[in-house]
């Protein structure tokens, strides 16, 4: 097993959006429910100090791995993407300098049932404009080397990204886009 201990750092703001089931209060407006319970789509510790969970860099990365389809050598017509999928792990989140008292708002207008929807209203999400710190993955599947690794980091920050409004989200947005600064690739 191998670890890779990489230092990220955004290109472009993240947002959050945690679902959360804050049950409305009688004759709360919808826009009253919004601005009282927006911070509740923080991803947040205990003691409310934000993080990035672990799955959003562990998705990004496979799901560049499928989008790329790279071979693998001397495999025929296999591709990296299974290998990925199931043989990488991000067991911690990236810590943020944010609480989610502190936390940065941002108003938008979006389809009232997601992606595609015609009929518009105003939410609010947290937003990050800038962000950096190290993420460790492990990579379980000897298939994936070093080289092919950061490969896959470094498309999965320039073309997939993390977080709400992502480039690979359905309405293909900017937000969640990353770099990557720095790989230390370490035996376990």
């Amino acid at each position: 097993m191998k670890m890779a201990i990489c230092e990220l750092e955004s290109i472009s703001p993240y947002s959050q959006s945690k679902f959360h089931d804050t049950p409305k209060l009688e004759k709360e407006t919808s826009d009253d429910y919004e601005w009282r319970t927006w911070r509740e789509k923080v991803h947040a510790d205990k003691d409310g100090k934000m993080f990035i969970p672990p799955m959003q860099f562990k998705n990004s990365l496979a799901e560049a791995a499928r989008y790329l389809s790279l071979q693998i050598p001397g495999k025929g017509k296999a591709t990296y993407t299974k290998h990925f999928k199931s043989g990488v792990l991000v067991t911690e989140g990236l810590k943020l300098p944010f609480t989610k008292d502190d936390v940065p708002m941002e108003r938008i207008s979006c389809g009232s049932q997601g992606a595609g929807s015609t009929r518009r209203v105003t939410k609010n999400f947290p937003v990050i404009q800038e962000w950096k710190g190290e993420v460790s993955f492990y990579i379980l599947d000897d298939t994936i080397t070093e080289s092919i690794f950061s490969r896959i980091l470094s498309e999965a920050g320039n073309f997939i990204g993390i977080g709400k409004s992502r480039p690979s989200s359905p309405n293909g947005y900017f937000y969640g886009r990353y770099k990557v600064n720095k790989v230390e690739w370490c035996d376990m």
